[in-house]
């Protein structure tokens, strides 16, 4: 379930979705069942359509987990390459073997590293970036992820609402990192304050930043 609808809406808008493809249905059942932090389903399918209104064919995304985001926006791409960084070798593996099931492993690359070191690595431009890696480093990458974008690319950034917990006092007591939220909250703030984005926060799933790299 989302973690900022309410739980009767949030079944709503999901019962009324019919399912893209029942291998991403059934990858998503398999990284919830155990425990693993993928992007909510909503929010999957808002990258999805992101990715087909602007005609991506060149995405980088920050945190692979076990490729569930990736799927949603490669197979959405007619022609293209989405490369995908991520942190941990045993679910870069993971990714590995969902993107196979997939059949679509020459779209998709899957890189183990540090993304911070890597993205000095990478050349753009990108019509579209996925920011969902350590919540403490969104602000470190953001003006090497904005300068990857071409102009009118979009940055999608995910759990920007953190179980609403940016909010002072609205969960107590906290069951987040206390320094993940702060993270988050100058993270927002950087955004808005970014002459180069035109950015809107949107409340679905845990919540989503939507920035377009200003001309």
């Amino acid at each position: 379930m989302s973690q900022i609808t309410p739980d009767p809406v949030d079944q709503y808008c999901q019962d009324l979705h019919v399912p893209v493809d029942p291998l991403l249905e059934e990858i998503g059942r398999e990284g919830r069942g155990a425990g693993l932090p993928l992007v909510h389903p909503i929010s999957a399918r808002l990258l999805r359509a992101l990715t087909l209104s602007i005609g991506a064919t060149r995405i980088l995304e920050i945190g692979t987990a076990i490729g569930y985001s990736a799927l949603w926006m490669a197979t959405a791409m007619r022609d293209g390459h989405l490369i995908t960084l991520e942190a941990d070798a045993d679910r870069a593996a993971t990714a590995r073997a969902n993107v196979e099931r997939a059949g679509i492993g020459d779209r998709i690359s899957i890189v183990v590293g540090d993304a911070t070191r890597y993205l000095h690595k990478i050349s753009g431009p990108f019509d579209l970036i996925f920011q969902d890696s350590n919540k403490q480093l969104y602000e470190a990458m953001l003006d090497r992820l904005v300068d990857l974008l071409r102009p009118g690319g979009v940055l999608v950034s995910d759990n920007i609402l953190w179980s609403g917990e940016v909010v002072e006092g609205y969960v107590t007591p906290p069951r987040r990192d206390a320094k993940d939220t702060e993270a988050l909250r100058a993270y927002n703030k950087r955004l808005t304050a970014d002459p180069r984005l035109l950015t809107t926060f949107v409340p679905v799933g845990d919540g989503l930043a939507i920035c377009v790299k200003l001309p």
